[in-house]
């Protein structure tokens, strides 16, 4: 299958993150402060835009974070931040990515998040394709879509107004 697919336009996606970031808001409103980290890439593109609405809707002290996990082989080294561990002992962590595929990113990067004594870990997907292969959920689903093993989703957030979200 080599058609892309719209599945997502740029209203769609806001309009997802806009909600995503209500019910963060929601589940977290007693909280002081979050910690929303991206996972670098258009998780982090998506994490920064749920930042953005959460600072127009709450009085959260928000920060943004991002990890770096290699993809492809994410056992081999570990997962990078760019905050201290300091900043997140204790605290309430909200982990983003564009599209949960297999499960394999995602839980890989809260593994790094597990060595320390954490609040509390929630993790937002803009896309499941429901092929979870690793025991890990997403907490915050913007548009759940059922796919085939051989069909993939991308998620293009490289020109500002021209996001979509393609079944490929």
């Amino acid at each position: 299958m080599s058609d892309k697919i719209k599945i997502l336009d740029t209203l769609q996606i806001k309009q997802k993150i806009n909600r995503l970031a209500f019910e963060v808001y929601e589940n977290n409103f007693s909280e002081k402060e979050l910690l929303v980290v991206g996972i670098e890439g258009n998780g982090y593109k998506v994490a920064q835009q749920i930042c953005e609405k959460l600072k127009d809707i709450s009085k959260f002290k928000i920060t943004l974070g991002k990890i770096s996990v290699n993809k492809d082989k994410p056992w081999e080294g570990e997962p990078v931040v760019d905050f201290t561990e300091k900043e997140f002992v204790n605290k309430t962590i909200i982990l983003v990515d564009d599209v949960l595929n297999s499960g394999k990113t995602l839980m890989y990067a809260v593994k790094l998040f597990l060595d320390k004594p954490v609040k509390k870990i929630n993790t937002v997907i803009l896309v499941d394709r429901s092929h979870t292969r690793f025991p890990v959920k997403a907490d915050y689903v913007g548009l759940t879509l059922s796919t085939t093993l051989q069909e993939r989703i991308e998620a293009d957030f490289s020109k500002k107004n021209k996001e979509a979200v393609y079944l490929i």
